[in-house]
Formats: structure tokens, sequence, C-alpha cells
């Protein structure tokens, strides 16, 4: 099996690139990323793209379409990949979130590949008031990163691809330890902002609710996604991924953390506006539809895993700051040093 990762070097492809090798060990793994991420590296010994065969250099926007050859499967992270990022570079998340993306499944399509694997968002319900949203109901993207995930579902639906099945995961808020750890994802930035200082500060009142997923969680859902047959949902799939119980408000989120890590004060902003960016999910389609791919990783462990991650980085002299460690923060140091263009392209 060949299988092809596009924007294996953020936060989440790491993990999916271990667990590929681990369930498929004598896969050909692919990875194509544009490299803005690279150097961030949660220790100096870890370089996480040691378990691909090969690994291509590339801006989604250019994709060279004879790496397709002989794929049978795409898994698609490539993207400018929050909120504040799409806010600071509304056309640019448009042409790589959206446009890239539908050029690259075209292609796919043409080139033969049997599947292809979406990381779509659950934050296309934007404020999704009476209950945990279902796949069909109603969507309110607010922000350019969700009506990016939802424009490229939509293109996916409509593609000419009979002989590829399409599935499109709407992930639950990601958290959980990664070799690219990111910090401006919600419990991850508790952990780090409650080791770093013995504060978390809700900047809410703490009532919007985020449904979480696990890295490791996410990873197995790709996998279950490629291995999916077209009788399992049919030729084009868009399914909420993530587990019911895990839909939990943002003060629940805090007073985890601050028990796991004794001493920690947690602080809400009570008279904080009101924060529109609150949904719960409904997993059950996922719960039936992939039974023993569900997700497996708790609240607890996942907190866990990233007070140790966070705490050998720092022993090894690479402390994780809260500030540092935000996506939207790398890209601007990259710019200011004339490294990016304003098109967030690489200059050379």
């Amino acid at each position: 099996m060949r299988i092809l990762i596009t924007g294996n070097m953020g936060y989440v492809g790491p993990v999916v690139a271990a667990h590929f090798r681990s369930v498929w060990p004598d896969a050909e793994l692919i990875g194509f990323d544009t490299g803005y991420f690279a150097q961030c590296l949660t220790l100096p010994d870890e370089f996480p793209e040691r378990v691909l065969d090969k690994q291509v250099f590339g801006d989604v926007r250019d994709f060279p379409v004879e790496l397709l050859e002989g794929v049978d499967a795409v898994v698609h992270l490539a993207a400018l990949s929050n909120d504040p990022i799409g806010a600071r570079f509304e056309k640019q998340t448009e042409g790589i979130n959206y446009r890239a993306s539908v050029d690259i499944a075209t292609a796919a399509a043409e080139a033969g590949v049997k599947s292809f694997v979406f990381a779509s968002s659950c934050s296309v319900y934007g404020f999704a008031e009476g209950g945990p949203r279902k796949e069909n109901d109603t969507l309110t993207p607010l922000t350019a990163y969700a009506r990016s995930k939802i424009a490229t579902e939509q293109a996916l639906e409509q593609l000419e691809a009979p002989n590829m099945a399409i599935t499109c995961l709407r992930f639950a808020t990601a958290c959980g330890q990664s070799p690219r750890l990111r910090l401006d994802l919600v419990l991850n930035d508790f952990v780090a902002t409650a080791l770093s200082t013995g504060e978390i500060k809700v900047l809410s009142d703490g009532t919007p609710w985020r449904p979480l997923i696990d890295v490791k969680d996410m990873a197995r859902a790709m996998e279950w996604a490629i291995k999916r047959d077209s009788d399992n949902g049919g030729r084009f799939v868009s399914i909420n991924a993530g587990r019911n119980e895990n839909n939990y408000q943002v003060f629940q989120l805090a007073e985890a953390v601050a028990q796991a890590i004794p001493g920690t004060r947690v602080s809400i902003n009570k008279d904080a506006l009101p924060d529109l960016r609150s949904y719960q999910v409904d997993f059950t389609r996922y719960a039936k539809a992939a039974p023993d791919h569900q997700p497996a990783v708790s609240l607890s462990e996942s907190i866990t895993r990233l007070v140790d991650g966070l705490t050998s980085a720092k022993q090894a002299g690479r402390e994780v700051i809260p500030a540092a460690a935000k996506r939207l923060t790398t890209l601007e140091r990259l710019m200011d040093a004339g490294r990016l263009s304003d098109d967030v392209r690489w200059v050379n």
C-alpha cells in the first residue's frame, strides 16, 4: 500500500504517520509539506519523519500531481489550521484550505487513488444551541477556517470520482501530545499555562462547549477512513469524528487540568462577552460506522501525556512557551524575518 499524507509536518501529521507505520509496517508512506512548522519540535532529538519512506517539500497550491502515481490513499491534512490564522490570512486560507484541497482531490481521482481522507472540523457547526449537532443539521460556520472546511466538503461531494471513496472527518477539537506540539488549542494551552505559571485564566465565562479528540484517536479515525468500504456509508461520507462523552464545557477542562496539576489556580472571566464558538456534537453515527476505531484516550490520559511531554521538553532544554508555540506566532515570526511573503509563500 502507498499512502500520501499532505501537511504531515504539523501537529497531527507526526502522530498519524507513526500510527500508520505501526498498523501497516510494509506500507510506503510519503509526506508532502511546505515546512512552515518543521522546526517546532518538542524535543531536540525527535524527528518524526524518520518513519516515512519519503518526504517531499512543497506548497499545496503548486502540488506536483506526479506524486500521486501509484498512490492508494491520500490523507489530506494540509491547511492553515485555526481561526486566528484564518482572520489574519483570509484569502490564503481560502486558497490553501479550499481551492488547493479540491485540486488535489481532483488530481487524485484522475490518478486512480482509491481513498481520499479529508481532515474537516466540527467548527462548521458554529454557534449551535439546542443540543448536540448531527451531520445533517444546519451549518453556521463563523470563521474563514470553518468556511473553508465546509466549502471543501461540498466540492468533494460533487466531485466526479466514481472509483474513489471520499471520507470527510469532522473532527472534534484536537488535543494531546505530539512531537510538534500546538498550544493554541484549548486543553493544550491550559496544561502549558498551568505548568509555566501555576494559573489558568479562562478568557470566556467558561460555559462554551467544546468536543475533544486526542491526536492518537484522530489517527485511528483516519485508519478507519482508509479501510472504509463504500458499502459503509457510500462513495462520499461526511461524518463527525469523536465521542459523545467527550463534549465538555471550557470550565470543566480547566478544572480537570487543575486537578491533575496540584496547586493550579483557575480564574474565569464571568463578565466576558458570550463566546459564539460553542457547540456540542453528536458522534452516534461514527460509533455505528467505526465500532473498532472509537476514541480510546480519556481526558485524564491526554492531560497526563501533555504534562509528561512538556516536562521532558523542559528537562531537555526545550521548554515549550505557550505564546511561542502558537501557529500564527510562528508564521508572523517567519514573515518578520523576510522568510515568508505576504501570500504565505517561502522567499528563496
